[in-house]
């Protein structure tokens, strides 16, 4: 049996809906899956949850779905946070792709004095995180903000929210920390590091921790998904 294509759309579902799809999903099930009506699919909004639909009509063009019932009601991810120097393109954009897939709610793109980028295609990243979840078995997807400077953010922090940061000087390994509980926000630097006063400011934000990843040198990327995974992996639900 093959396996239900998944795709998000942008209007919220509800049982007996009329969906309509065009362009490049509708080119997807009707011309590279070659479905018919009859076919099955799984409709996900990011505001209910993952639906079980039935294509009625499957054009060249277009393709019409009607919305049986809800399979899935939508995900509550972890209250978890990703703080990020945008990177050259396609790094940033597997960044993105993973957080997704590792269940972050909210990317917070931070431009530092070291950043290297600073303009985002945010449909582009969107696309990316679409793509991720559909694959993934996700029914949510991550908030993404505006690529915001680093002073910025620090400014309208909440002392609520744990603060850690990839400190390439040195820092407590993720396990040695206090007990990790949500909200909380991991802030990885971009290829150069943090200047000094960027350091004393983040280390300026009430409860903010320094955090070191292990005794390897990693890049930027993959030092977000490293972060990202050893979070989850200890963190309290």
């Amino acid at each position: 049996m093959s396996q239900i294509p998944r795709l998000f759309v942008s209007e919220t579902l509800m049982p007996g809906a009329l969906v309509t799809l065009e362009s490049n999903p509708a080119h997807y099930l009707a011309g590279v899956l070659r479905l018919r009506p009859g076919s099955a699919v799984r409709l996900l909004d990011d505001q209910t949850g993952e639906w079980a639909a039935t294509v009625v009509e499957a054009g060249r063009r277009t393709v019409s779905l009607t919305v049986d019932a809800l399979a899935r009601p939508r995900e509550v991810p972890p209250d978890l946070w990703l703080l990020v120097a945008p990177l050259k393109k396609q790094r940033f954009e597997w960044v993105i792709e993973k957080a997704c897939e590792l269940g972050v709610r909210h990317i917070q793109p931070v431009l530092t004095r070291r950043t290297v980028v600073d303009r985002l295609n945010g449909e582009r990243l969107r696309a990316h995180m679409v793509e991720a979840a559909e694959q993934c078995e996700r029914t949510a997807l991550p908030t993404l903000a505006n690529a915001t400077p680093l002073q910025s953010v620090l400014a309208d922090w909440d002392p609520n929210r744990t603060l850690l940061f990839a400190d390439e000087a040195g820092g407590a390994r993720m396990a040695q920390l206090p007990p990790l509980v949500c909200p909380a926000a991991l802030l990885i630097g971009p290829e150069g590091g943090f200047d000094p006063a960027e350091r004393d400011a983040i280390l300026a934000v009430p409860g903010s921790l320094r955090l070191s990843l292990g005794p390897n040198i990693l890049r930027a990327d993959t030092a977000a998904v490293a972060a990202i995974a050893q979070f989850q992996a200890l963190a309290a639900d």
